[in-house]
């Protein structure tokens, strides 16, 4: 007797409003695995000179790098109005001889945070320890860290949403009252000890402002949200770090950095070191609008300071997903990129220069992404069914 068997393949077509919400509610992944299934996989990585969160210096680099930051109020270009309050609540906390009030610092990467901690340090003429929230694990490196600052010292944690529950609740007492109780000794035997610690301020940085719990955020007495730069300000930056570098460089060409610099001082430092090797190399040394337009085309730079990951995200919305809205865990599958990196490094730029548009059933592409790549609206390659 012969059996036959049939196999009955189902696709069920979910609306992209409803699978955003399938998405964040339930994590479910089996939409991910079917989009890996029919997507050609295609692996791209980000253009590392366009990074803002790219902070893997070689020892010479970062020489360079420490040279190129500002290190005062007066060095600094940009945020005027973040500036300016700085200025007057430093002032303020140096004539009555107190620590200046905890800050927060949030804002997409590159802009300046470190930067502006160690300003705060240097105008407040006291020293500076450095850390992040990822590498403080349990309460006992807080307080090994809290311990050793002077009055009025500054303490710096870079991602501080990434802090532990733990040693996030271990802070606010130190924040509050600098004070904190620590555990001595183990089992029947242990008991806290209390240990009153030198007025500081703590700096904080976060790309992430939304991932910040409500307590903490309350403890921050100034805070302080930086915007991206425009070109004429980023001009400004490049000249000064040329000069720094010691490299002669034109208007037009410095101009030309600025515009594809994604609207980031540290994306500008980087792009201007790498033109100056092209101009070592291929050229007489200086830079010109001739070779810089070459180093930058050669670095896969386009006009606007998109590279090849910021065309695919744009291509898939428009080529998969007849120009959006698609969600966010839905888009970041089919480029083969996490959802939190497209969200912190690619989408703010994205959105800030027109080319997406966040609307409650998703991500759209706007008429300028059309535009940017060439396409025409509703000429669509092909789907996802």
């Amino acid at each position: 007797m012969q059996r036959s068997f049939f196999f009955i393949f189902a696709f069920i077509v979910i609306p992209e409003f409803i699978l955003s919400e399938v998405e964040v509610k339930t994590g479910i992944h089996f939409v991910d695995k079917v989009i890996k299934k029919i997507l050609p996989s295609q692996e791209v990585v980000m253009n590392e000179n366009l990074d803002p969160t790219n902070e893997n210096f070689s020892p010479e680099e970062l020489d360079v790098e420490k040279k190129l930051r500002p290190l005062s109020f007066d060095d600094f270009t940009g945020q005027d109005q973040v500036l300016e309050n700085l200025q007057v609540f430093v002032q303020a906390a140096n004539l009555r001889d107190e620590a200046l009030d905890h800050t927060l610092f949030h804002g997409p990467p590159g802009l300046g945070k470190t930067t502006l901690a160690h300003i705060l340090a240097n105008e407040l003429n006291v020293g500076i320890k450095i850390t992040s929230g990822p590498v403080l694990d349990k309460p006992g490196d807080l307080a090994g860290l809290l311990t050793n600052l002077e009055e009025r010292d500054v303490l710096f944690i870079d991602e501080i949403h990434r802090l532990s529950p733990i040693v996030e609740e271990y802070l606010y007492s130190a924040m509050e009252d600098y004070k904190i109780d620590i555990m001595i000794e183990s089992g029947p035997n242990a008991r806290s000890v209390q240990i009153n610690l030198n007025p500081f301020t703590l700096v904080g940085a976060t790309t992430r402002s939304g991932l910040l719990t409500a307590p903490m955020r309350a403890r921050f007495g100034i805070q302080s949200r930086l915007q991206y730069y425009n070109t004429e300000l980023l001009t400004t930056i490049v000249q000064r770090s040329a000069s720094i570098l010691n490299v002669a460089i034109t208007m037009e060409a410095a101009i030309e950095i600025a515009g594809r610099s994604r609207g980031t001082p540290r994306i500008a430092n980087a792009l201007l070191r790498r033109v100056r090797d092209f101009a070592q190399i291929k050229g007489n040394g200086s830079i010109d609008i001739k070779i810089a337009k070459y180093a930058l085309e050669a670095l896969h730079v386009d006009a606007f300071g998109l590279d090849e990951m910021d065309n695919k995200i744009l291509t898939t919305i428009i080529d998969k997903f007849k120009g959006g809205p698609v969600g966010i865990s839905t888009l970041a599958t089919a480029v083969s990129e996490s959802a939190e990196t497209i969200e912190e490094v690619y989408e703010p730029f994205l959105i800030q220069q027109g080319f997406i548009m966040r609307t409650p059933r998703g991500r759209e592409v706007t008429e300028l992404a059309y535009k940017h790549l060439g396409k025409i609206k509703g000429n669509i390659q092909g789907g996802l069914f």
